[in-house]
C-alpha cells in the first residue's frame, strides 16, 4: 500500500466516527477531491448515512479490519480515542490520527503496527451549521517525518493557509484556550439567556452588546477591554445582582468567583503598571 503522496495529491482517506466533527469532515474531503474509502462507526445506520456524503465510501461498523486507505482519521470523542483504536484493526504502516485536542500523540503510536497523528481542526461543529473550512486552523503532529508531511498536505488541501504543525503540549494548551474562549461563554450566554426570559424580556435585545464585545475582543487585548462594576470595585452594584440572583444559587457563586477573578486581573494589571 502506497503511504506517501507529493503534497497536493489526493488521499485515500478512512473516517472513524459519525459524530459532529466526523459529519463535516466527511463531506469536505469528499469536495476537496479526496477519496473517502470507509466511515466507521459503533452505529452501521449511522456509518452508513454519513458514508452516503462521499461517493464511493463504504459504510463499517465495530470491530474488524477496514478498507485499505492512506490515512484514517479518528474522529470520536476524547475519552473514545483510546478504545476505537485498540478495537480496530488498521493495515500494517498505515497513518492513524485523532482530531482531538487534547489527547496527546502517544495514543496513537504506542504500537509499531500503525504510524501515530494528531490532525486537530480547532473549530466548533454543529448540525446544520456550515464549516468554512479555509478559515479553519488545523493543527498537525506525527510520529515521523513523512506521515507529517502527508498529513499538512490534507490538511493545507481543506486549509491553505491556517494549516500548521503543533506540539501535544502547545495543542493542549491550545484546547484549555479555546474552551475558555468557546465552551464557557456559551454558558454565561445561556444564564443571560434564562435571566431575560424570566424577566419577560426578549433574548435578542442583548444581540448588539454581544457583537461589539466580541468585536472589541479580536482587535484589542480583551482584559484590557474589561468593563463593569468588578472592575469598578464597585460593591453596592455587584451586592444589588447577587440579591437578584438568590433563587439561583449556582448562578450566584458563579458571578461572585467571576466578579473577583476579575478584580485580581485588574488590579495585578494596574500594579504593573
Amino acid at each position: 500500500m502506497k503511504l506517501h503522496f507529493p503534497a497536493g495529491s489526493p488521499f485515500r482517506v478512512a473516517v472513524l466516527g459519525t459524530g459532529r466533527v466526523a459529519s463535516h469532515l466527511v463531506p469536505a474531503l469528499a469536495r476537496a477531491g479526496h477519496q473517502v474509502t470507509a466511515v466507521w462507526g459503533r452505529s452501521l445506520a449511522a456509518a452508513t448515512e454519513l458514508a452516503a456524503l462521499a461517493p464511493g465510501a463504504l459504510p463499517v461498523a465495530g470491530p474488524g479490519p477496514l478498507p485499505a486507505a492512506d490515512i484514517y482519521l479518528v474522529a470520536v470523542s476524547d475519552a473514545a480515542v483510546a478504545e476505537v483504536v485498540s478495537a480496530v484493526h488498521f493495515p500494517p504502516g498505515s497513518i492513524v490520527a485523532h482530531t482531538s485536542g487534547s489527547v496527546p500523540l502517544a495514543a496513537v503510536s504506542a504500537g509499531p503496527e500503525v504510524r501515530g497523528g494528531v490532525w486537530y481542526p480547532l473549530q466548533t461543529f454543529s448540525a446544520g451549521r456550515a464549516v468554512d473550512w479555509a478559515q479553519v486552523p488545523i493543527c498537525v503532529e506525527a510520529a515521523d517525518s513523512a506521515a507529517e508531511a502527508d498529513l499538512m498536505a490534507l490538511a493545507r488541501s481543506l486549509s491553505p493557509e491556517k494549516a500548521q504543525l503543533v506540539a501535544t503540549p502547545q495543542r493542549q494548551a491550545l484546547h484549555v484556550a479555546a474552551v475558555f474562549a468557546c465552551n464557557f461563554p456559551y454558558h454565561l450566554l445561556g444564564i443571560s439567556q434564562e435571566l431575560l426570559g424570566a424577566a419577560g424580556l426578549p433574548w435578542p435585545m442583548l444581540e448588539p452588546l454581544i457583537r461589539e464585545t466580541v468585536e472589541k475582543a479580536l482587535n484589542n487585548p480583551p482584559f484590557q477591554g474589561q468593563t463593569g462594576p468588578a472592575v469598578r470595585a464597585d460593591v453596592p452594584t455587584m451586592q444589588a445582582h447577587q440579591r437578584l440572583l438568590a433563587d439561583h444559587p449556582a448562578w450566584q457563586a458563579l458571578y461572585e468567583q467571576l466578579s473577583a477573578s476579575i478584580r485580581r486581573q485588574h488590579e495585578a494589571h494596574t500594579t504593573q503598571l
